[in-house]
């Protein structure tokens, strides 16, 4: 068998987390609108007889405001390290920018292969895919392109077949009944946010995170409890909305997918608290999980 390590990296926005969860086929990282949606890094495991991939979505890059914005550079840095293929995704619709640029001069000193994903290709005609695969090879010498919709899965498996060539271990590194090696402590958090961030105008998403607390469950009941950590009050009222009605909502969302994700009916607790700057000290940083990576 062949199997191996793949990270994706890339602009926020850009489509990381759909297309892993298109090329797992189960919701393994959650989705936004929102730029900065994902802030850890998440591993979802493909396999097929005779191949296992183990994919890494990590933080979009950019240019890092604060503690927080720093240490999520470093985590999607960090896996550019020790993995067989890194892709770069590339936003097709809005063509390269300065961010990209960015990226593509810290990939020169990548020593695997460098694999461009141009997704977002059902959004333009495709003369301008080609020009826009031009442009790119006059930038970086890649290993491979391919242009792709992770949305409407359009040659996800022709990009699949490509990563096939640069795997090199031989080794199953986990079951292949395992999708995702995050823990459903992660899991859980990470619905509570996204339903956070699909409700929520555009300053909160930035202000806050979610910490489960509590995790009972018995033969037809799971009991859960988590966390919604904000900086200042001004936020907290946000989240809460009036009347409570905002929270309502997010509870009301995130239980329906945690009872389908865990195929058992959910009673859960939100609680949302302030711990003003928490973005910017060390000591909340690392209790709500982001660690200072070594670039």
């Amino acid at each position: 068998m062949k199997s191996g390590f793949v990270s994706l990296i890339g602009r926020p926005n850009v489509g990381k987390s759909t297309l892993l969860n298109t090329i797992i086929n189960e919701k393994i990282a959650i989705t936004s609108n929102k730029a900065q949606t994902t802030r850890n890094i998440i591993q979802g495991i493909y396999n097929e007889p005779g191949y296992q991939i183990v994919f890494m979505d990590t933080p979009g890059i950019h240019k890092p405001q604060g503690k927080l914005g720093r240490i999520l550079n470093k985590e999607s840095y960090s896996v550019m390290k020790d993995v067989d293929v890194v892709l770069f995704v590339s936003d097709a619709s809005t063509g390269m920018g300065p961010g990209d640029k960015f990226i593509m001069e810290s990939l020169k000193s990548v020593k695997v292969p460098v694999i461009l994903i141009l997704n977002k290709i059902d959004l333009i005609p495709d003369e301008k895919i080609l020009l826009m695969i031009s442009e790119y090879k006059d930038y970086y010498n890649f290993a491979e392109i391919v242009p792709i919709s992770a949305l409407t899965n359009d040659n996800v498996d022709r990009l699949l077949t490509v990563i096939k060539k640069y795997l090199k271990d031989d080794v199953m590194y986990f079951d292949p009944a395992i999708k995702t090696s995050n823990s459903i402590y992660f899991m859980i958090s990470e619905l509570v946010r996204e339903k956070l961030l699909n409700v929520t105008i555009e300053e909160v998403p930035h202000s806050l995170t979610c910490i489960t607390t509590h995790y009972e469950e018995n033969a037809d009941l799971v009991k859960v409890g988590v966390d919604i950590i904000v900086d200042r009050d001004s936020i907290k009222k946000i989240v809460i909305g009036r009347h409570g009605e905002r929270l309502k909502k997010v509870g009301t969302l995130a239980r329906k997918e945690m009872e389908e994700m865990l195929h058992k009916k959910v009673y859960l607790e939100l609680y949302v608290k302030t711990v003003k700057n928490w973005r910017e000290k060390e000591k909340h940083l690392k209790e709500y999980g982001f660690d200072d990576f070594e670039a």
